[in-house]
């Protein structure tokens, strides 16, 4: 039996040790708490960083994906010119152009190109021979080729239309008969075809119309610029303005071309 007197110190122990075992209860439960912080704080860091990681390895597989398609590749081996005719695409046209009608040997190859030159001999049409070499001369040798580049539009005004709406702005005021029934315009001065003229079919319009250069001197030709549009690609044509003379005839010699290189053109 407990005397009387220690029942006081037995309730001060006991609430001693209730304290005691409140305290600790209260400072694991703490602890507790702060540790789950701690790892919600480590779980939440790493989403964190795991989404960091995924958005840059995307950021850089697009990059790496356009730089592998934008990325210009060097064409494969030049096509002989003696091959028969490549399939060229050009502004998504397709074309079908003799190896030895192309000027530079990087565009004898098949598929997409930005852009082709072709030369043919003038009036037969023919390839030229790439093994000919011009005979030396001190004059100035007449030009025998029709120098044709294919590309994409530059601007969305077809040839057609840029003969109605810009070419105006820019023509004098009268006009002179030209060669075999061609009518000249000439480009005022202070234009940005200044030396040149105009020269067109008055019977068809637009028709045949060739903006040309006028001859220099040394006996430097004057050089006519005759351009169309089939579907989504330019051609322009490039010949001696002397050819006028038989224009007629040029222009349907280069229809006929025109029908070798894009069948339905």
């Amino acid at each position: 039996m407990v005397p009387e007197k220690a029942v006081p110190d037995l309730i001060r122990d006991g609430n001693r040790l209730s304290a005691r075992f409140m305290l600790k209860r209260s400072i694991m439960t703490a602890i507790a708490k702060q540790h789950a912080a701690t790892a919600k704080k480590r779980s939440t860091s790493a989403g964190l960083l795991f989404a960091l990681i995924t958005l840059v390895a995307l950021i850089v597989f697009a990059a790496a994906f356009v730089a592998l398609v934008l990325w210009p590749r060097w064409p494969g081996t030049a096509v002989a010119p003696d091959a028969p005719s490549l399939p060229v695409t050009v502004g998504g046209v397709l074309f079908n152009l003799p190896p030895a009608a192309i000027r530079v040997p990087m565009q004898r190859h098949p598929g997409a190109q930005e852009r082709v030159d072709l030369a043919f001999l003038w009036p037969s049409l023919g390839v030229p021979d790439p093994t000919a070499k011009p005979a030396p001369s001190e004059a100035v040798p007449p030009i025998d080729r029709l120098f044709i580049t294919i590309q994409p539009p530059s601007i969305a005004l077809s040839p057609a239309e840029r003969v109605k709406s810009i070419y105006p702005r820019y023509l004098a005021d009268t006009q002179f008969d030209g060669p075999d029934g061609l009518k000249v315009i000439s480009f005022r001065d202070g234009t940005p075809y200044q030396g040149e003229d105009l020269y067109f079919d008055p019977a068809a319009q637009p028709g045949f119309v060739v903006r040309c250069s006028r001859p220099g001197g040394a006996g430097t030709p004057g050089m006519c610029l005759y351009e169309r549009r089939i579907e989504g690609a330019d051609l322009t044509l490039r010949f001696p303005s002397d050819w006028l003379t038989g224009w007629r005839a040029m222009n349907a010699g280069i229809d006929t071309l025109l029908a070798r290189l894009k069948p339905g053109a």
